[in-house]
């Protein structure tokens, strides 16, 4: 009997936004490797994200731990990009304090 090894590409794409997946699902590389870093097994990701396969947790997992350095620097992009939103939305949005206050005050009437 003869084993062929076959190479094969990790189970990530880089969507429309510029954004790693995993598999052919929607879910995101930062989700995954921040539940493994927390401590999560391939199973309990699956369990979590039912749109992921566990070939492809383990794989993507695999991926992350002989890519480390890479990854992290994908993930410290992907969380400056977050704060980045977060800080333009809070400054688009106004000061919700003054219109709860003034809410509360017209229920009391």
């Amino acid at each position: 009997m003869s084993f062929v090894l076959e190479r094969e590409a990790p189970p990530l794409r880089i969507d429309e936004s510029g954004a790693i997946r995993v598999g052919t699902s929607r879910v995101l590389l930062e989700l995954v490797i921040r539940a493994f870093q927390d401590g999560a097994s391939p199973e309990s990701i699956v369990q979590r994200y039912p749109t992921l396969s566990l070939s492809d947790v383990y794989t993507t997992i695999g991926y992350y731990l002989r890519h480390q350095q890479e990854i992290e620097s994908y993930l410290n992009e992907r969380e400056q990009l977050a704060d980045s939103v977060r800080q333009r939305l809070s400054e688009l949005q106004p000061d919700l304090s003054l219109i709860r206050s003034r809410l509360l005050g017209q229920q009391r009437l």
